[in-house]
């Protein structure tokens, strides 16, 4: 098998096998580049944050956590920190059950325990002995997932794309959706309604969950709280950490361990 990465997971979509697992490791700061696999994914990383990027979206992937992407989705994954992947291929003629769409789950203990297992296996494993039934087992697990909010939905609407390409360079920016419709020459009510049937968010929502998927990235990469707090637009380190509590159950301290 070539061991190049920008070509070692083809022979994973070759094989008669319906569920497959590879491991790929990447340093910090690099990325895979735009491509799409024609077999749906399950994309864990052991170690590291992955920041995963479509024209649909952007996710971020800490620890116990996985992002399941549906066949032919085109999409780059960028790293933070030295990054462990431990990915799993699955045919989509065994993919019925499982989700639709695109989404982060969380990752069980038992779970995570047979990924890792499941990379060891060879991609001609026999039918009907122990390396199928472990892979059988896997997709049990996966129909039990949790889907998480770490998506980051793009509008189709070019104005809005414009909108939220700015705020997520800029998530300090304070900008109401009626200073935006001046903008952009529409009405608040128009902003409004875009945001909501393009992306099943308000604007005030799409804004704090960028401000979130940004902290995450930056907690990742080391930085303090205190910094990513005012970096994010909120006014102290408590009131970011209390939005974020609310968000995910647990203060960003705690959030990687």
């Amino acid at each position: 098998m070539n061991d190049d990465r920008t070509t070692r997971h083809l022979a994973f979509h070759d094989t008669e096998r319906a569920v497959v697992a590879m491991e790929i490791d990447y340093p910090d700061g690099s990325d895979t580049g735009w491509h799409a696999h024609p077999r749906a994914q399950l994309l864990y990383a052991i170690q590291g944050v992955m920041i995963v990027r479509s024209q649909a979206g952007s996710w971020v992937v800490p620890p116990n956590r996985a992002v399941w992407l549906v066949g032919g989705l085109e999409h780059e994954v960028r790293m933070c920190g030295e990054v462990k992947i431990r990915t799993v291929f699955i045919d989509p003629t065994v993919s019925a059950a499982l989700p639709g769409d695109n989404c982060v789950i969380a990752v069980s203990p038992l779970l995570r325990e047979l990924i890792v297992a499941a990379v060891a296996i060879p991609l001609d494993y026999p039918a009907g002995g122990r390396d199928e039934r472990l892979m059988q087992l896997l997709l049990d697990e996966l129909r039990l997932l949790d889907v998480l909010p770490l998506h980051l939905p793009m509008p189709r609407d070019v104005r809005l794309r414009t909108v939220c390409r700015h705020l997520i360079a800029h998530p300090e920016n304070e900008e109401t959706a009626q200073g935006w419709a001046r903008r952009l020459g529409i009405t608040p009510k128009t902003v409004h309604r875009l945001f909501a049937s393009q992306t099943g968010l308000t604007f005030g929502q799409w804004r704090q969950q960028a401000r979130l998927l940004f902290a995450l990235e930056r907690l990742a990469s080391g930085a303090r709280i205190i910094d990513v707090a005012y970096d994010s637009g909120y006014a102290s380190q408590s009131a970011f950490t209390a939005m974020f509590r609310r968000h995910f159950g647990l203060p960003p301290s705690d959030f990687y361990r």
